[in-house]
């Protein structure tokens, strides 16, 4: 859970998904990365984790940015997988346990989508609605994906995914749209889920757009390179015996 600044809702965030977890007896970790706040979101985060162990408090010391805090937190877990969630509770509790559910199905990796049935978006920015579309139109059509929300960063993968999709190289947002198509490119199996997506209540998003593009795009062109330059390179992972090969599974 990478964090930035979000002293007015990561309290609640914390909260919501520790209770959910514990209540559904799921053994879990949330590793918190301060990415440089000025706030006291890292103060709030440490006061929480001394009634709830499950919490630990990463500090991103060297470059910020969100891929950056994201990459600092997968080297400081030690659990069998790990999901991205954002600390500004704009993702569900309930849909991290469908992804939990999905895992012990035997997938390698389960994405989320809020474009699907029983998926939802509440109080999306328009102009950044219209924006998304276009832009995961153009990654599924180039990619060729049964998959129409790559650019969400609420995901979830296997340890073995995690070190499957060595390097990262991403240090902003893109590192949403790195992770998916690497795990995908690099043949292990993933289940799609519908889930709910709710703008933030406080503080401002750090997702910049105008800013974005550029490093969007090279992400993306890097790794249709991949694609289609190391094909026969990579390991296939083993499909789940109960789910045979990759396709959508509503929940």
């Amino acid at each position: 859970m990478p964090a930035r600044n979000e002293e007015g809702c990561i309290a609640t965030t914390l909260s919501h998904f520790a209770g959910a977890l514990k209540d559904a007896a799921v053994p879990f970790e949330i590793v918190v990365v301060d990415d440089g706040s000025t706030d006291a979101t890292a103060d709030i985060v440490q006061s929480l984790a001394k009634f709830h162990p499950e919490i630990r408090l990463v500090r991103n010391t060297g470059r910020h940015g969100f891929g950056m805090a994201v990459r600092a937190g997968i080297d400081a877990m030690t659990g069998d997988a790990v999901a991205v969630v954002m600390a500004d509770a704009s993702d569900s509790p309930s849909d991290l346990l469908q992804y939990y559910r999905k895992l012990l199905e035997g997938f390698d990796c389960v994405f989320g989508s809020r474009f699907i049935a029983g998926g939802a978006v509440v109080d999306y920015p328009p102009h950044k609605l219209m924006i998304n579309r276009m832009a995961n139109w153009f990654i599924k059509v180039l990619f060729r994906l049964p998959y129409n929300d790559v650019t969400n960063a609420f995901k979830c993968y296997r340890r073995e995914v995690v070190r499957g999709m060595g390097p990262l190289i991403s240090p902003h947002f893109n590192l949403t749209v790195e992770m998916p198509l690497k795990a995908i490119i690099r043949g292990y199996s993933f289940a799609i889920v519908p889930i709910t997506w709710t703008n933030r209540q406080t503080g401002v998003s750090k997702l910049k757009l105008k800013e974005m593009g550029s490093r969007y795009l090279f992400i993306v062109l890097y790794l249709w390179l991949e694609k289609h330059l190391s094909r026969g390179d990579y390991r296939r992972a083993p499909e789940p015996a109960a789910n045979p090969g990759v396709r959508p599974t509503h929940a």
